[in-house]
């Protein structure tokens, strides 16, 4: 979390003192208004609150029709709820290549579709933008729908467009660790209304045909799903902090160019596909061996500042997604995907060594993480010591 303040406090006194808590009462609806400015910020159609970004990615993929029987490409380094969503709705993921910017590799994408390929997930890790024009094209051409995982990413962007809008669909996160936060939230965003209205029903099917006119305009047939709704007192912290999120990314990007520009005779940062709409969440430098990047890592912290090594952050690397490499995709068998019959032939032969080329990569990287209220002050009492090292 970067910043909250009196209006989030207000907004929760607003919700309170209406005493319209579900988001389907009436009153202000701050969940329906939040879909509607966060649909105009991004630039979708349609905006489904919810949760967690894990449910968005669930729900994105349900909207897709992703199920038993499919594959669905996912990047060696991402937080392993990306290959759990996969699961979730039966399908099998398969790992990929990131490449020099740290996000799927386009290359090894392609060279991972096989027919039974029916979805890619990009992801925008640590706010750095995936190369989403070849990652589109080479999706349309082999009829792979796009499900961008942006939950660590809010308000991003590649090529002017914010990221999240490129593909079919996109899953965001709203968790209090990320870039504006409720605590807890996620939200599925898309300009594809069939997505939409599956992903709509999915995210709150007991509920959604009992309250207001929330199917009002769906032609959608009604099926079961999971209870993702989220209360109004989500809704209007999120419309608050949204009204935040430019200023955040504008103060993080301004950081982060001021100590690149200064550091950068003397250190060398990972490849960018577009450093413009990177959301600067960390200065990445990268090294020439693994032993480089510890020793850097050691440095920054042995002096107090915010570091760590993607390779050392559990979770985040497909090496320690251990019910995925174990395939334990359930509790009963016949709900696990990996034991399904529809997959017995789809790939998943996981290996610790998969994906060599990423792990190689992501070893000699390490991260200085951002804060949009650094002083210049602790910026230069930083490049001073990073300079003089």
């Amino acid at each position: 979390m970067f910043r909250i303040g009196q209006e989030e406090i207000n907004a929760v006194t607003r919700v309170i003192e209406s005493r319209d808590l579900f988001k389907a009462n009436g009153g202000a609806q701050e969940v329906w208004n939040f879909e509607k400015e966060f649909s105009e910020k991004l630039g979708a159609d349609y905006t489904v609150l919810m949760t967690s970004g894990k449910a968005a990615l669930i729900s994105g993929l349900i909207g897709m029709g992703i199920g038993p029987g499919d594959e669905v490409i996912v990047p060696a380094y991402t937080y392993v709820a990306t290959a759990i969503a996969v699961t979730a709705v039966g399908a099998i993921p398969v790992v990929c290549e990131v490449d020099e910017s740290l996000t799927l590799d386009p290359d090894d994408f392609e060279r991972k579709i096989t027919e039974n390929t029916k979805a890619v997930i990009p992801v925008h890790i640590m706010g750095f933008p995936c190369n989403m024009e070849k990652i589109c094209e080479i999706a349309e051409r082999y009829n792979v729908y796009v499900l961008e995982d942006a939950c660590q990413s809010d308000g991003g962007s590649f090529k002017g467009k914010r990221l999240g809008t490129h593909g079919d669909a996109g899953a965001f996160s709203f968790n209090y660790f990320k870039i504006i936060t409720a605590g807890e939230g996620g939200a599925m965003v898309t300009s594809n209304r069939r997505i939409f209205e599956r992903a709509l029903i999915y995210h709150d099917s007991s509920a959604i045909a009992y309250f207001g006119n929330q199917l009002e305009n769906v032609s959608s047939t009604q099926f079961c799903g999971s209870e993702f709704r989220v209360s109004e007192f989500t809704g209007a912290i999120m419309r608050e902090q949204l009204k935040r999120l430019d200023p955040i990314l504008a103060d993080l990007r301004k950081n982060k160019k001021y100590l690149a520009d200064k550091l950068s005779s003397k250190y060398k940062f990972i490849n960018s596909n577009d450093i413009d709409g990177d959301c600067a969440l960390a200065l990445p430098f990268v090294f020439e061996s693994e032993e480089e990047s510890i020793e850097f890592r050691d440095f920054l912290a042995e002096n107090g500042y915010p570091t760590t090594r993607p390779i050392e952050n559990d979770r985040h690397i497909y090496t320690t997604w251990k019910p995925i490499m174990e395939k334990r995709g359930a509790i009963h068998p016949a709900f696990d995907p990996f034991k399904m019959e529809a997959n017995k032939n789809l790939r998943m032969d996981y290996t610790q060594d998969m994906c060599r080329k990423s792990l190689d990569i992501i070893s000699k990287v390490t991260y200085l993480e951002m804060n949009p209220d650094y002083s210049k002050e602790w910026l230069d009492n930083l490049i001073e010591k990073l300079l003089n090292r």
